[in-house]
């Protein structure tokens, strides 16, 4: 398993992620990629929303969103619940909430010019 024990460079050589974590990563950047799905996901990170919800929220046509929650939900990224007929959706986890705050985190540094953190 990829650990993040050797963050501070100390101690043994960080151990090289395998072949399939590389192409799951690889796939969930693919995923985010697209400037619908980023703010999709922006959304999500922070509680959850039914279909109608989002597409207002991001001014998207409602079978648009519904794709693209469709893919999300294929790379795994999001994860749904029923309330009686409604589908909900959110970020999956602790860690593709913490992927998305810290790209556009970035993002935020990039476009304003906020000095960056070494």
């Amino acid at each position: 398993m990829y650990a993040r024990d050797n963050e501070s460079g100390a101690g043994q050589p960080q151990q090289q992620p395998t072949s399939a974590q590389v192409e799951t990563a690889v796939e969930a950047f693919r995923m985010l990629s697209d400037g619908t799905r980023l703010r999709l996901m922006w959304l999500l990170s922070a509680r959850e929303y039914d279909v109608n919800s989002l597409a207002a929220a991001i001014e998207v046509a409602r079978p648009s969103v519904s794709q693209h929650l469709a893919k999300l939900r294929m790379a795994g990224l999001v994860r749904t619940r029923r309330d009686g007929r409604r589908v909900l959706y959110r970020a999956r986890d602790a860690h593709v909430r913490a992927l998305i705050h810290e790209a556009l985190f970035h993002a935020d540094h990039e476009v304003s010019g906020i000095p960056r953190q070494d």
